[in-house]
């Protein structure tokens, strides 16, 4: 059987940016694990988007969804679709913000089965890279993001009580 080919594609802009991440969403069996600053703009509020992560989380009840922000104001407030996502599946569907301390950290980055990712250089600079069958370097982001997701908390509840 032949081994997956490792593909780098340069992402030059937001554009690049958010087609990047609707095709990582959709390269993603079994997790997806999601560190930005506060999503807005990026296409998280979108009807493909939403069909896509929807699809993902129907697929295998085991699926999930980690979602980690510096801010989750828009998420929280300015998102329908993921707030929808988060009711119907809560129990796969996980929003965390990240606490003061790690608010330095600038560098976005996404992580899909241990196997491909996309990442940018700066939350200000769109520039990055999506990268398919890279399982050392995926692995690798996955394990930061596990660790800034071990300091941080949840924050975007189901209902508005937080239940």
């Amino acid at each position: 059987m032949n081994e997956p080919t490792l593909q780098h594609t340069k992402l030059d802009g937001v554009d690049d940016y958010r087609t990047a991440l609707d095709t990582l969403c959709r390269l993603a069996h079994h997790d997806l694990h999601i560190f930005e600053k506060n999503f807005d703009g990026l296409g998280f509020n979108t009807e493909a988007r939403f069909n896509t992560l929807r699809h993902f989380l129907l697929a295998n009840s085991a699926n999930r969804l980690y979602i980690l922000a510096h801010d989750t104001h828009y998420l929280a407030t300015q998102c329908a679709r993921m707030t929808m996502l988060l009711k119907q599946f809560g129990h796969s569907v996980f929003i965390y913000q990240t606490p003061k301390n790690l608010q330095s950290i600038t560098e976005p980055f996404s992580v899909a089965d241990n196997e491909h990712y996309v990442r940018r250089f700066h939350f200000d600079d769109p520039r990055g890279i999506l990268a398919q069958h890279d399982p050392e370097q995926a692995r690798a982001l996955k394990a930061r993001f596990l660790e800034m997701w071990a300091s941080s908390h949840p924050s975007v509840a189901a209902t508005t009580l937080g239940l």
